[in-house]
């Protein structure tokens, strides 16, 4: 029988140029320098050192040693001796030491290295590359006759359910063993071989988060009559199709999926996290609602992916071939899908393989790109016939490129409302893909606005305040759950996350746009409008309570609830609305000085103090550079202001005259800028525009509005300067479109000049 032997305790770890110290595992050593900004993290080679005296075994028996993840290559050494290598940090891998271990102490070295290179994904991504081994390791001693130990990380067993067009289920199983006997057992029945069928006349289905059922198939692997080995494998027994205009179907029925996607780390830990951190997460991934969750933008723990089996969570999972496609990394991506298809093939919460992320943001050899994309996808369906491929594609890939003609279905990562565009362009883009592309599944892979817990009572697009972050997620809420089509929504993202070359919002190193904050401790008030739109049990929320100081002589609260009607209370005043969006805005007169207000329902209610002051509070803004109100700048009707798109402002000769010289200034300063880094730090920044054409750029820079390109590229211009920008800007009078013009058309045959 096998023994697991828990192998984190009593490491040594030893980074270049300091003293080795003792550490326990799991471990980063950029769980600070990743999240504090600067884009400066460590990454190089370090080395972690554990002296050990061999477990107790029978003379056959072997032992391997088994790390759940290491970012993000390793190379093993046991007494003195190489016992293998793993390139990818996200990925069961095991070797089998047997014939190196002495009888006495062993020591283990193992070599690990997030260093920037060309060969291993990722390198080229918008969150932090924390190095370690920071998940699991284990020893785990068995029998020479067992299951699979030696292919791809697997377990050894394949299980394969069926449902039948009488509704009754077939139950495939395969085996790789090393010798012996297999025997199975399932419902009471069992069956030997290294290929069975179980036959189920009425299956308990598998449905999602209406009742995730999951089975045990039990397996036992016998020499003779000596049992030699032993697993229990969970697994669910669904069927689910994704349909164009029905979306995604779960045995026979819609079962939208509307959810968020996730990454793994945690403010002050990385990515060197516990099994309760990932049972924290997912909690409130299951108490906001969501039936689905894209785990972002690599394999997670096998914990997590039990966890939402459990919990009855539809996955999509994906590798980190992300942002560039790098030629010498090709090799590596098809090695990582292939040990997430054979790691992760059992769980029925998953149901497509992503095959990569906004992967022409800098592309690299557009010759093989597509070639590659048909490659990768060609895997996925010899390894898993299954399940479906995907592809979250960046929101200037042209509707008609190539690639959309690889993955079974896809979607979009869109931000119109926070990088550019109008909040309102999202579900009409949608419609326009649908209409061009009708048999093609399409969905929202990411979308999302930085809430760095500002407040503000003119929020707009770039303030970073709470209140922003709920204006567009419930105009996108909306959109996209209107549209029955989006085979499925996922929001940006369930949780703040580190991303250290970031400095927005007034928080260095780190991504605010999470419903959730980085420590878990506190659920945004967006979270809750969520909550109201996919929970059924009764719940309100009192949104804005740590926005206390208001000015003004009105004021707005909202109120988030799946019920019918909410009482607002104010100081004893009481407004009654109804909302069918779940959505209640209340604009109420301020009583002077404290007040109370009350939001309630049935037996439900929440309550907060707040207190009418006769100036903006300061505290509650974020302070970039010089301070420029809303109020300071004006847009008359009929005339371009600085709140302009670029798209807008490009339709007319004289206003794009005045911005040109602007742009090119800033485009300068932010390569002067880039230069003086690498000359300081001795590293080439990365240039994520690279490999994008020219009008894919501007593509992507047209829909930014002029003051949010300055407040990205020249943070600390005056605000005299931006005023005067926009008085000059006001002088001029808008082009209007005729109605009858296609202006995605035009602007994209434009680019094409």
């Amino acid at each position: 029988m096998r023994t697991i032997i828990p192998f984190n305790e009593n490491w040594a770890f030893l980074k270049p140029g300091e003293d080795r110290v003792p550490v326990t595992l799991p471990h980063t050593w950029n769980a600070l320098d990743g999240q504090d900004g600067g884009g400066d993290y460590w990454r190089g080679e370090c080395v972690y050192e554990k002296a050990f005296i061999a477990p107790d075994r029978n003379a056959n028996d072997e032992v391997y040693l088994e790390f759940d993840g290491v970012s993000a290559s390793a190379k093993v050494s046991l007494n003195g001796v190489s016992v293998g290598e793993h390139h990818g940090g996200y990925s069961r891998f095991r070797f089998n030491i047997t014939e190196h271990l002495k009888t006495g102490e062993n020591r283990l070295s193992v070599a690990v290295s997030n260093a920037a290179c060309d060969t291993v994904y990722p390198q080229n991504a918008d969150f932090t590359f924390y190095g370690g081994i920071y998940r699991a390791v284990r020893l785990i001693v068995l029998p020479k006759i067992h299951f699979d130990m030696d292919t791809l990380g697997g377990c050894g067993i394949r299980v394969t359910p069926k449902v039948l067009a009488d509704g009754s289920a077939n139950v495939q199983v395969s085996a790789r063993i090393t010798g012996g006997r297999a025997m199975f057992a399932l419902n009471g029945e069992t069956l030997t071989g290294n290929e069975v069928t179980f036959h189920l006349e009425n299956p308990i289905l598998w449905q999602g988060r209406k009742n995730p059922y999951l089975y045990t198939l039990t397996v036992r692997l016998y020499d003779g009559d000596t049992l030699c080995d032993a697993l229990d494998i969970p697994f669910g027994i669904r069927s689910f199709r994704i349909d164009p205009n029905e979306g995604f179907v779960l045995n026979g029925e819609s079962y939208p999926l509307r959810g968020v996607a996730m990454h793994q780390d945690w403010l002050g830990k990385g990515n060197a996290i516990s099994e309760a951190d990932m049972e924290e997460s997912l909690r409130h991934v299951y108490d906001m609602g969501a039936t689905t969750v894209r785990l972002a933008h690599y394999q997670h723990d096998q914990h997590t992916y039990d966890l939402c089996d459990r919990l009855g969570i539809v996955v999509w999972t994906e590798i980190p071939y992300i942002s560039e496609h790098l030629d010498n990394a090709r090799d590596n991506a098809l090695s990582q899908m292939r040990e997430l298809i054979e790691q992760n093939y059992n769980h029925p919460s998953i149901v497509v393989w992503g095959l990569s992320n906004e992967i022409t943001m800098a592309h690299g050899n557009q010759e093989t790109l597509v070639p590659f994309h048909q490659k990768l996808n060609d895997l996925c369906h010899e390894m898993d016939d299954t399940r479906l491929t995907t592809m979250a594609c960046i929101s200037p890939l042209p509707t008609d490129h190539p690639l959309l003609d690889v993955p079974d279905v896809l979607s979009y990562n869109h931000y119109f409302g926070w990088y550019g565009g109008h909040l309102e362009d999202n579900g009409p883009w949608f419609d326009r893909f649908h209409a061009l592309h009708p048999d093609l599944p399409v969905g929202v892979s990411e979308y999302g606005c930085e809430n760095s817990l500002w407040h503000s009572s003119h929020p707009e697009p770039g303030d970073y305040s709470n209140e922003y972050q709920m204006i567009y997620h419930e105009s996108l809420i909306k959109q996209l759950y209107s549209r029955k089509y989006l085979w499925a929504t996922h929001v940006w993202n369930m949780f703040d996350f580190a991303a250290d070359a970031r400095e927005e919002g007034g928080t260095k190193g780190r991504n605010n746009k999470g419903l959730v904050t980085f420590d878990r401790r506190t659920r945004k008030d967006t979270f809750y409008a969520y909550q109201a739109w996919l929970t059924d049990e009764p719940m309100l929320h009192l949104c804005g309570k740590e926005f206390v100081n208001r000015d003004g002589d009105e004021t707005k609260f909202v109120v988030y609830s799946n019920l019918p009607e909410i009482t607002l209370t104010v100081n004893g005043t009481e407004y009654r609305k109804q909302a069918e969006d779940h959505f209640f805005h209340f604009t109420v007169p301020q009583p002077e000085g404290d007040y109370t207000v009350t939001a309630s329902a049935g037996d439900l209610s929440e309550q907060a103090q707040f207190t009418h002051v006769a100036e903006p509070d300061p505290s509650y803004r974020f302070q970039q550079g010089t301070v420029l109100n809303w109020f300071d700048i004006e847009t008359p009707e009929g005339f371009y202001s600085v709140k302009d798109l670029l798209k807008d402002i490009s339709l007319s000769h004289d206003a794009a005259a005045l911005v040109k010289p602007l742009l090119a200034e800033m485009t300068a300063a932010r390569a002067a800028k880039a230069e003086q880094k690498e000359r300081e730090t001795g590293r080439e920044t990365v240039k994520s525009g690279e490999g994008i054409s020219a009008a894919d750029r501007m593509a992507i820079t047209l829909q930014f509005s002029l003051l949010q390109l300055i407040r990205m590229g020249a943070p600390d211009m005056p605000k005299e300067r931006i005023l005067e920008i926009n008085r000059r800007l006001n002088r001029i009078p808008r082009v209007a479109l005729p109605k009858d013009v296609d202006r995605e058309q035009m602007e994209k045959d434009g680019h094409r000049k």
